[in-house]
């Protein structure tokens, strides 16, 4: 399994995640990384470990699986964040010197699920402000629009805004009555001013986003291919704590004080640093 990107990150590819808010980035991670985290989800899933949150209606066959930071008790998703490429990948597009973890996140949706990814951003959801925090979402199956493939609208993170967060399952804890809630931007394709950015991924590929990119994604109305999606979060320099309201309760308390850098090496340990021995 490799521990380096297969490919240089190009400066190109660089300048779009900055200028766009997203970038896709093609076979980073090699077969066996993604056969290990393709069989370590589904055994996740199937265990009912964690945080799971799980979107399954009665009138229909799928189901919207997502759960959160695996990687503090599954050895699997540790060996990944600890030994993949993933965190190199983060620190290179936020042309950091070292990239401190955050958490990570499943996402399965099984064919036939009609649950859509509600339009939103990330960084509302977090205890955190500042622009060097960034999303790594690997593909970890054949991902196409009718599979349910994210899209984003290009520079939205340069909005200014900073929308409601909503869960799959429309979580109340969320809902923060101090901001706007996101408009669902599937309702305004025709719109000149916005421009939606999607791909089609192969399992190895990934998308990274800036935490203010607005994103969502549909149902998976294939028949057949259920969808996985490993995402993992870093951060560089530029973060301030800031455990607003409404925001994820995480694990346990950070050794750090409101406003100040989130340097707890326990709970936000440093994975990729440049020229470490």
């Amino acid at each position: 399994m490799n521990d380096h990107p297969l490919r240089p990150i190009t400066e190109d590819e660089i300048r779009t995640y900055e200028e766009d808010g997203v970038v896709c980035l093609r076979g980073l991670f090699d077969k066996a990384w993604v056969q290990r985290m393709h069989d370590a989800s589904i055994a996740h899933m199937e265990s009912g470990a964690g945080r799971a949150r799980v979107v399954d209606r009665p009138d229909e066959t799928g189901k919207f699986y997502s759960t959160v930071f695996m990687s503090g008790y599954d050895p699997e998703f540790q060996a990944f964040r600890d030994q993949s490429p993933a965190a190199e990948i983060g620190a290179t597009l936020m042309r950091c010197d070292k990239a401190r973890f955050w958490y990570d996140q499943l996402f399965i949706k099984e064919p036939n699920t009609v649950a859509p990814t509600q339009w939103h951003h990330d960084l509302p959801f977090w205890p955190f402000l500042g622009e060097h925090l960034v999303s790594i979402w690997v593909a970890l199956t054949p991902v196409t629009t009718e599979s349910s493939g994210l899209q984003y609208l290009k520079g939205s993170h340069k909005w200014g805004k900073f929308y409601r967060p909503v869960t799959p399952d429309e979580d109340p804890a969320y809902d923060d009555p101090n901001l706007e809630p996101c408009p669902n931007f599937s309702e305004r394709t025709d719109d000149p001013d916005l421009t939606f950015l999607d791909w089609d991924l192969a399992p190895g590929d990934c998308i990274c986003h800036h935490p203010l990119a607005v994103h969502g994604a549909g149902p998976n109305r294939s028949a057949t291919q259920r969808r996985v999606g490993l995402s993992i979060r870093f951060f560089g320099e530029d973060v301030q704590y800031d455990p607003r309201p409404f925001t994820v309760k995480l694990p346990v308390e950070p050794d750090c004080a409101i406003g100040a850098y989130p340097a707890d090496d326990k709970l936000f340990p440093v994975i990729w640093e440049q020229n470490a021995a």
